[in-house]
């Protein structure tokens, strides 16, 4: 397990639950005082179909090798990576990685960036392979059938919010300490 007492890692039971508006505000909150680094890892069971249902975007199949780990550098585009690059962050990286290989992946990260850097990752898999300084859970299904990412690392959530988060952003902001 790879301790990061520097990371608030934001996760989901669900698509749409907000996790990447509260990445982009907790960005702007925490980069007023320190460098802030964003994360946004997308994890890749083999042989299985696209996460994100039909077709998918392609992203998955094509990545090769066990892992890629790609620095955003345009802000301008409608990307997740691109919204927490406009917010504030230093740096931002989307690490690509094929489930066994999470802990290769997370380690090319850990060495490319500055130490002293918060970590603000959008992530539900990395929860097995990292333990970070906080680990958030967005719980926004209704009917409790989340992903499987999120079922299996739902009891290692510091906090677990229900329903929408947005409303209560500032709020839990303020008590995170890291």
């Amino acid at each position: 397990m790879v301790s990061l007492p520097n990371m608030l890692m934001i996760g989901s039971t669900g698509r749409n639950s907000g996790k990447t508006t509260f990445a982009s505000k907790a960005i702007e909150h925490f980069s007023q005082t320190r460098p802030v680094i964003g994360l946004k890892v997308t994890t890749i069971n083999e042989g299985h179909a696209c996460p994100r249902g039909a077709g998918g975007c392609g992203v998955c199949g094509a990545v090769k090798d066990a892992y890629e780990l790609i620095e955003e550098t345009n802000a301008n585009m409608e990307k997740d990576t691109s919204l927490l690059l406009r917010s504030g962050a230093k740096k931002v990286y989307w690490l690509k990685v094929k489930r066994p290989h999470l802990e290769k992946g997370i380690a090319e990260f850990v060495e490319k960036i500055d130490s002293e850097s918060l970590i603000i990752c959008e992530s539900n898999a990395l929860r097995n392979v990292v333990q970070p300084g906080m680990f958030l859970m967005i719980d926004n299904e209704e009917e409790g059938l989340a992903k499987p990412s999120a079922a299996s690392v739902m009891h290692m959530a510091d906090e677990v919010f229900k329903g929408d988060i947005r409303p209560h952003t500032n709020d839990i902001l303020r008590r995170i300490d890291l």
